[in-house]
């Protein structure tokens, strides 16, 4: 009796995805949701309870899906894994892993410290 021949294929079992939702990675839709939804409680809150005009309540409102689709296009959505935090690192302390000739001699927290913007 003859075993058969064990036949290997390609797979990408260890491939795993975080997934999709609208052309948006992983979990990132429901950043914009959750910016839709404080944008229409916005507008009704100002136009609605505050009595606020129209124009002035749809100015207001679009501030937070526009602060949402600006986080995630500028800083999630085809970006590496932790470039957010890792830019907002640099920008608050400057570069870790770097020559001494690239690394930034004056970051965001000395120039608030210098400037007594940041208490001592």
């Amino acid at each position: 009796m003859q075993t058969p021949e064990l036949r290997f294929s390609d797979t990408n079992s260890a491939d795993d995805s975080p997934g999709r939702t609208w052309g948006l990675e992983g979990g990132l839709f429901w950043v914009v949701a959750g910016g839709a939804f404080l944008s229409v409680a916005t507008l009704l809150t100002g136009y609605s309870a505050l009595k606020w005009s129209m124009s002035a309540s749809l100015f207001l409102g679009a501030a937070p899906i526009g602060l949402a689709l600006g986080y995630v296009f500028g800083f999630r959505h085809g970006k590496p894994p932790g470039y957010d935090i890792d830019l907002l690192d640099y920008w608050l302390c400057g570069a870790a892993i770097a020559p001494p000739e690239h690394r930034a001699t004056k970051t965001l927290i000395h120039t608030l410290v210098e400037n007594s913007y940041v208490a001592n």
